[in-house]
Formats: structure tokens, C-alpha cells, sequence
């Protein structure tokens, strides 16, 4: 062997155990960082030669909801009930994006976010230029530069989704180059699993496999009709004496338009189903009508449930209004829309501090779970019963009633570049 080629292996040599001492020491860190809101990553991206080389983002098809997502609506006229709720091809879970960013060391990170063509073109043409040949480690200044440079025209919204979608890449780069869960860069927890709730589906198989927390949806507000209202009035009192009075209960009226007036009779009507949580009840806009609600209903006002709120809400910017205008007994932030886990951290840190209840929405995804695990308040994560093979590509382990912390680096995903670009969402389905 020549004396250039033993010179290399013993530079190579030396790199890999310089590398290696610098992750046993990046464990320190982390461990001495707790759940503290000073992030350990600067200091180690300063040591770090990691540099992003490409960003590319895509509209994913998620499950059937994304089906006909680009259509034009058809209307019976003016007054048709549908126009309320025609949410358009950048509406949130449909309008999935996942963005990918690749490293010049090899490691790609993979984010979820949302928006659809219109988050791409906001990544395309303005927030990738702030992550080429940057260290992908720095994620928190460069989600600061990412928000600062938008506040003119985005803050909430599309923007807010195209940037979660690249801020949870950059995390999960950051957990795959330090060989760590993302969990473990937010400070960790002794837990290692968090009962879920399920969101709708046979509560009663559910309950047979080990679940005790359930949610049934509708979409509620003063123009939805009587007969639709009744029967899911009726559909959560007898979810209640069918599954007895030691589980918890929840509610959700996903309402683009619930006002105090309408809200207050509305739930006055599931007041004998003993909810656990009653969740957006109103505009998400509405915040002196959600404070109102809590004052009246929630417990900061003594009253015999808790106004939950949150998912439709954008950095801890809006969170601050909330918590601020006392507007949610609970908060619940979907770090796939919010602003990624960035902002989740930071929302985090503000619920804990008010002493309120955090709850992620969709917290058994590998997005909300990191965020949900260690939140101290949280209690539940979100499981759905219903999937496709991205979401369950997506989704932490959930057996028996519970969600458990993944331990593969990241965001313990499964995506691959292959599977995104297979489930890529065209013009037309």
C-alpha cells in the first residue's frame, strides 16, 4: 500500500473518531439542555461541516380526501350550503406537501407540511434560497430569517404551512446526523408512550383493543342543518353510555363559522355526555368569542368542560393571543401547519408557562409526537383509525391504547424519496 493511501485511511481514520467524539458529546449537550427552551443545536452546528445542497417539495396525495382536490366545485346557486364549506385545493390535510432536503454528507431530511402547489411555489421561490449551502443545524436561526423575511405577506396561512414543512426537514437532518429522535434535540422525557384518543371510527372496538380517550367530529356552526346537528348530538350520548362514564369523552365541530349564540345552546345539549374537551367551536379568528366561551363553559371560568382551539392557529405569534386572552383551556397546535417543530417547540413553552393543557392535534404522527412527548401537560395524542400507506408511513406505533416514542433517528419515519414521488398529487387524479 502506498504512503499516500495509508495517509488517507489514517486522516479517514482520525475524521471518524472525531466525529464520533463529537456525537458522544452532542449527548452531553442534550441532556444538559432538559426541557429547557435554549436549543443545543448552534453550538454544534459551529463544529459541523453539514451544508444543505438541494430542497424540493411536492403536493402528496394523502388519503381520499385529496381525491378531486383540483376540481372545480359545481353549486346549486347563491345560496347553496356547500359554498360555506368549499375549502379549495390549498385546504390543509388534502393539500398535503412533504419537501425533502438533501446534504452534502448524505442525509436527507423529509418534512411534512401543507398548502399544495401554492406551499411549493413559496419553497421554490422564496424560502429555499435561505437554506442552500447553509448549515442545516442552525434550524432555529434560519426559521427566524425564513419568518422574519415573510411577515409583509405571510405570518399565518399557506406560508406558515410551507414552513413547517421545510423547518420539520431540517429537525429531522438534525436527529439523523446526531443519531438521535427528534424527541431526545427537545430535551427528552422519562415517558416513553402517551395514551391516544381516537378520532371517530367503532369506539367500541376501540375500547376492546385497549383504548380509554375517543372524539366524534362533525361540522357544526349555525348554518349546518337541524337533522345533522341532532343526530350527532345523539350519536355522542350514546357513545357515552356505551362505553361508560370512567373514559374520556370529547367533541369537535371543525367550524369555519360558530358564533357564542350558537355555541352555547349547542353544547348545553352534549352537557349530559360530560365532555372532556369541546373543540373549535368557532372561527378560529373569533378569540374574544373563544375567551368568552371559556369564561362561561371552560374550566377558567368553573364551568363543566374545556374549550380547545388551536389547529387553525399559526406560530406562537397567534398562540400568545390566545393564551394572552385566556381564549383555550387546552391549545392545539398541528406542527405540520403551525410553523413545524420550531414553532411547536415555542408554543410548547408558552402553554406550559400559563399552566394550560397542551395537545397537538394529530399527535400520534411522527410530526406532533415529538412536541406531545414532551409537553408535560399533554396527556393524549390523536390517532386515527383510518390511514393510507404515506400516513402510516408518518405515524408513530400506537398498541394498546397507546403511542409509543419512536428510537430511530429523526422523526422515525419510514418515507423514502421512491414513496413520496409515488404518491405525488397531479393536476388531475
Amino acid at each position: 500500500m502506498g504512503k499516500n493511501a495509508v495517509k488517507y485511511m489514517n486522516k479517514t481514520k482520525k475524521n471518524f473518531q472525531s466525529r464520533r467524539q463529537f456525537l458522544r458529546k452532542a449527548g452531553s449537550y442534550l441532556t444538559l439542555a432538559g426541557s429547557t427552551l435554549a436549543s443545543p443545536l448552534p453550538a454544534l452546528a459551529q463544529r459541523a461541516n453539514l451544508k444543505v445542497r438541494s430542497v424540493e417539495a411536492y403536493p402528496i396525495y394523502i388519503n381520499k380526501r385529496s381525491e378531486g382536490l383540483y376540481d372545480s366545485p359545481s353549486f346549486s346557486g347563491e345560496e347553496d350550503p356547500a359554498r360555506w364549506r368549499f375549502g379549495g385545493p390549498f385546504q390543509q390535510l388534502p393539500s398535503a406537501i412533504i419537501t425533502i432536503v438533501k446534504t452534502n454528507e448524505g442525509i436527507t431530511g423529509f418534512g411534512m407540511g401543507a398548502g399544495g402547489s401554492a406551499a411549493v411555489e413559496i419553497i421554490d421561490g422564496h424560502l429555499k434560497h435561505f437554506l442552500l449551502d447553509t448549515n442545516p443545524l442552525n434550524v432555529e436561526r434560519l426559521w427566524d430569517q425564513m419568518y422574519t423575511s415573510s411577515v409583509f405577506y405571510g405570518r399565518r396561512g399557506i406560508f406558515a404551512m410551507a414552513l413547517s414543512s421545510v423547518d420539520n426537514a431540517l429537525w429531522d437532518i438534525a436527529g439523523k446526523y446526531l443519531d438521535k429522535p427528534v424527541h431526545e434535540l427537545l430535551g427528552g422525557s422519562e415517558r416513553d408512550r402517551i395514551e391516544i384518543y381516537q378520532t371517530n371510527g367503532d369506539f367500541l372496538e376501540a375500547q376492546r383493543s385497549g383504548v380509554k380517550n375517543f372524539k366524534r367530529t362533525t361540522y357544526g356552526g349555525p348554518r349546518t342543518p337541524k337533522n345533522v346537528l341532532d343526530q350527532f348530538v345523539m350519536s355522542v350520548l350514546e357513545a357515552r353510555d356505551q362505553l361508560g362514564p370512567d373514559v374520556r369523552l370529547m367533541t369537535d365541530c371543525v367550524s369555519r363559522d360558530g358564533t357564542v349564540e350558537w355555541a352555547i345552546p349547542f353544547c348545553e345539549r352534549l352537557r349530559d355526555a360530560n365532555p372532556y374537551f369541546m373543540e373549535e367551536l368557532l372561527s378560529p379568528d373569533d378569540v374574544f368569542g373563544y375567551a368568552e366561551l371559556a369564561d362561561r363553559i371552560g374550566i377558567k371560568g368553573n364551568g363543566w368542560t374545556r374549550i380547545a382551539c388551536g389547529e387553525h392557529e399559526y406560530t406562537e405569534h397567534g398562540f400568545k393571543v390566545l393564551v394572552g386572552l385566556g381564549s383555550a383551556d387546552i391549545l392545539q397546535p398541528d406542527i405540520t401547519w403551525c410553523g413545524g417543530t420550531t414553532a411547536g417547540r415555542r408554543i410548547s413553552t408558552l402553554v406550559e408557562n400559563a399552566g394550560l393543557e397542551l395537545i397537538p392535534h394529530r399527535g400520534a404522527s411522527c410530526w406532533g409526537f415529538p412536541i406531545a412527548l414532551t409537553s408535560p401537560s399533554c396527556t393524549m395524542a390523536e390517532s386515527f383509525p383510518e390511514g393510507s400507506a404515506i400516513l402510516d408511513a408518518m405515524s408513530c406505533k400506537v398498541e394498546k391504547g397507546y403511542v409509543f416514542a419512536p428510537q430511530k433517528p429523526g422523526f422515525g419515519h419510514s418515507l423514502s424519496e421512491e414513496m413520496v414521488l409515488d404518491f405525488r398529487l397531479t393536476q388531475r387524479i
